[in-house]
């Protein structure tokens, strides 16, 4: 029986959704909203683009051929303020309504901005949407003095591109170390000794105090502990928050997403949710969790699109796995990599093009790994990435990392980061205005 099926969201979870629901379904009504005014792109790749290894065209990973292939009735640039369950709708902020059936919530998140005064005005951006990789780009000027606030993922992302530009790039973040959620002590420190020799001035344990203009207009940043210093273009990267508030009325989320069961359904009946906003399974077991990753949400949008469908297909949880280049050196790490009493800890470093491998066991069964170094390091984790997601024991860690040994049942998998939902060649895309 054909339904009405409305989408929230124009990312890889809401993509992945749509491509397998149409796969099952084409003859039901589908509507995707998005509060972006242009086709889907990859965030992934924002980086890439201002670091110039990936042109502007090539961020976008869908044009509106694929809309319009799929019979998809697209709203781009309209926000979603409330859904009606009750009714059944969508409430836009113009005013207007769109029914369905059932429906997808695949908002993603939006950043964080600290409670740092002056952290406003034209220099300052974040790095999570296209329009704000634009603005960075034209302010990435060779000899300009940059400021970066944190030292995550996309904040030292946005730091090497601004290096590689040929800007004075100044890092600040609150925490005692880098990337804390990604890498243990050790794993840290060797990356901030390459971040260091880069030329990027990094302080860790130091708290951004605040932004006001001189009297000739030039942004003038105070930190403790740190001289004053000028900048021309501030970074924040202090964190995401779930865009959850859509159903703030009927489930609990005070901003920690919204909770799905193992069909990504919400606790309303006919609405999921998937990426970034959905709380859902982890490989392993535990309290469900956010895996704010792009794989994470191609495989919770596929769970979520076959089950609009009526497919009732179950998902297997989430693995946490974050790979990247950055400073002249790969840094992947996977599951959980802390160790807990009783746990084996392994450490290689024969390994070539590998700096540091570490790899946690829990009664034989890799739970977790941490490799930094050259390309190696990622192939290395794509090794025991299927161990990790099977729960398979391992008998010679070595070997696996190493990829020289594969367990019966276990297929290899490489741990590269793809610019798009299934991996597709780049074409020609729609640009965003």
């Amino acid at each position: 029986m054909p339904r009405h099926v409305a989408i929230v969201g124009n990312g890889a979870a809401a993509i992945s959704a749509l491509e397998t629901f149409r796969a099952h379904d084409r003859e039901s009504r589908v509507t995707v909203v998005s509060g972006e005014p242009c086709a889907a792109y990859s965030r992934v790749l924002l980086p890439y683009f201002l670091r110039r290894k990936v042109p502007y065209a090539h961020l976008f990973i869908r044009d509106a051929a694929f809309y319009r292939d799929l019979d998809v009735d697209l709203l781009l640039g309209s926000t979603v303020e409330r859904v009606d369950v009750g009714a059944r709708r969508l409430e836009l902020a113009n005013g207007g309504t769109i029914p369905f059936d059932r429906l997808l919530l695949a908002p993603g998140s939006s950043p964080v901005r600290p409670p740092i005064p002056g952290l406003e005005g034209p220099e300052v951006h974040h790095l999570w949407r296209i329009d704000e990789a634009g603005h960075l780009d034209r302010l990435f000027r060779e000899g300009a003095r940059a400021l970066v606030i944190g030292a995550g993922f996309v904040s030292l992302q946005a730091a090497w591109a601004a290096r590689q530009r040929g800007l004075a790039v100044t890092v600040i973040e609150l925490a005692e170390r880098i990337l804390p959620t990604v890498l243990d002590e050790e794993g840290a420190h060797i990356l901030q000794a390459s971040i260091l020799a880069s030329g990027v001035d990094l302080h860790t344990n130091t708290r951004t105090e605040g932004l006001a203009r001189d009297e000739q207009g030039v942004l003038r940043v105070s930190a403790e502990g740190l001289p004053h210093f000028a900048a021309d273009v501030v970074i924040v990267g202090t964190g995401v928050r779930p865009n959850d508030h859509l159903l703030a009325d009927h489930v609990e989320t005070a901003r920690r997403g919204i909770a799905v069961d193992d069909t990504m359904q919400t606790a309303v009946e006919g609405v999921y949710a998937a990426g970034d906003v959905a709380r859902g399974p982890i490989v392993g077991g535990g309290p469900r969790a956010i895996h704010a990753l792009w794989p994470t949400a191609v495989e919770q949008g596929k769970i979520a699109g076959a089950n609009l469908a009526g497919a009732r297909v179950a998902y297997t949880g989430s693995l946490s796995m974050n790979v990247t280049e950055m400073f002249g050196v790969t840094v992947a790490s996977l599951g959980r990599f802390a160790a807990e009493e009783g746990d084996t800890v392994y450490r290689m470093d024969t390994l070539p093009g590998i700096r540091y491998l570490k790899v946690v066991l829990r009664e034989g069964v890799p739970v977790g790994a941490i490799a930094l170094g050259g390309p190696e390091a990622a192939r290395a984790l794509g090794y025991v990435r299927p161990y990790v997601r099977r729960r398979a024991p391992v008998a010679d860690v070595e070997a696996v990392m190493a990829g020289t040994h594969v367990a019966r049942g276990v297929t290899r998998a490489w741990a590269g980061t793809r610019p798009g939902p299934v991996n597709e060649p780049i074409r020609e895309r729609d640009l965003c205005a």
